[in-house]
């Protein structure tokens, strides 16, 4: 017999919960999509001359750097204010910063006020809210809920790389901004208005015996080394595509199709965390992230290659996201999983902080994006040998998970 509707409603495993998944989809497009897509503005901030490709690249990543640095602050700020009103304030935050950033265009400080702070807080609290929150509706699926709730950050950095490259042609950059920060406003409110908790969060707090668990410490490094070149390519596909001598249409399309890529890869490694397990699955995301940098792109001499990169590196990237909470509810319980992704988050604050900025510095040490596509290769290398080593040591914790280390697990 069909299970009744109420009864699915109110199901353990979906429900309401998939209106949920919606709206912090919705919530996600804007806080992830965002910062995703700031390859295209600060490729024409570039060509007007504003600072270098380091320095812009600052800018985008402090706003992401700020998942890490406030992910203990946020947890405490939705435990106070309850989801639905934090989903309000984030969405808040993301369109007064859009707004804000309209009058800093020509102020590399303004901008790391008006798009790193402000910006940055409004993804940082958004993203927290919606992280967690799906695994209080789901159980069997929830490896698939996560997916679709981080495929919003890949569809709407798709749909906003190639509306900013429009609006930039159209009206410049300041109005562009003031255009995204109307729009965040309008979808992001009645979006975060749907959303409930089944239980109140439990208050944060900071479990560091946690390091003193071997899989813990391999996680929590693995994670933090696999932050670094997360943005690399989301921030230097524009510049990479002009030296293949695209036009900007194309460059931004390019970027476009990186997050398509990456919203197919949050699904697609949330599938497979529920097939195949969500370590496993998060293995198989650094690894493909890994080998598209190193094998690819600096042989990408041509458009073929260079989409062919796009599209693997995307999907591995997309991977990461919609993996991690996975494996932090796999390994520790829905219980625990607010503490212990809190702390995992907070540390990936060096690598988005820090990973495409020193990728900007190495690519400006060899003569910048001017200097062509050689230039662009020592920076490629640091971002793909941090990837492989990320990879390896997720697989070891991999190893101690399913007990074949047993020696290691006794040191």
């Amino acid at each position: 017999m069909p299970v009744p509707f109420q009864l699915w409603w109110g199901a353990g495993d979906g429900g309401y919960g998939w209106v949920i998944v919606a709206a912090c989809c919705i919530i996600m497009s804007f806080s992830v999509g965002l910062t995703y897509s700031w390859g295209v503005i600060q490729a024409s901030l570039t060509r007007s001359h504003l600072a270098s490709d380091g320095v812009l690249s600052f800018v985008g990543s402090t706003a992401t750097s700020l998942v890490a640095f406030a992910a203990f602050l946020n947890t405490r700020i939705i435990r106070w204010i309850g989801t639905r009103n934090a989903g309000l304030a984030a969405v808040m935050f993301l369109a007064l910063g859009q707004i804000l950033s309209s009058f800093s265009t020509r102020s590399v400080g303004g901008l790391f006020v008006t798009t790193g702070i402000v910006t940055g807080f409004g993804l940082s609290l958004g993203f927290m809210t919606c992280s967690a929150l799906p695994a209080q509706y789901f159980s069997r699926r929830r490896g698939l809920a996560n997916g679709f709730v981080y495929a919003g950050g890949g569809i709407g950095g798709a749909i906003w790389s190639l509306s900013m490259n429009a609006l930039i042609a159209k009206v410049g950059i300041p109005w562009t901004f003031r255009v995204l920060g109307f729009i965040t406003f309008a979808v992001g409110i009645p979006a975060a208005m749907v959303l409930k908790e089944r239980t109140r969060r439990a208050a944060p707090s900071l479990e560091l015996h946690l390091f003193f668990d071997w899989k813990f410490f391999l996680l929590f490094t693995g994670c933090a080394l696999g932050t670094f070149p997360l943005l690399v390519p989301a921030f230097f596909i524009p510049l990479y595509a002009t030296s293949l001598h695209t036009s900007t249409f194309l460059a931004s399309l390019l970027l476009a199709v990186f997050n398509l890529s990456s919203a197919v890869g949050r699904v697609t490694f949330g599938l497979l965390c529920d097939a195949i397990g969500p370590v496993s699955s998060l293995v198989l995301a650094l690894a493909l992230s890994a080998v598209s940098m190193l094998a690819i792109w600096p042989v990408s001499n041509s458009l073929a290659p260079f989409v062919v990169f796009i599209i693997l590196n995307g999907a591995g990237n997309g991977g990461f996201f919609s993996t991690v909470p996975s494996v932090v509810g796999h390994v520790y319980g829905a219980a625990r999983v607010a503490n212990a992704l809190a702390m995992v988050v907070s540390g990936w604050a060096l690598g988005y902080l820090l990973g495409a900025p020193i990728a900007g510095w190495i690519l400006g040490a060899y003569g910048g994006s001017s200097a062509g596509r050689v230039a662009f290769r020592p920076a490629i290398y640091f971002a793909g040998s941090l990837s492989v080593v990320a990879t390896l040591l997720i697989l070891a914790m991999r190893q101690l998970t399913l007990r074949n280390w047993k020696v290691l697990a006794y040191i």
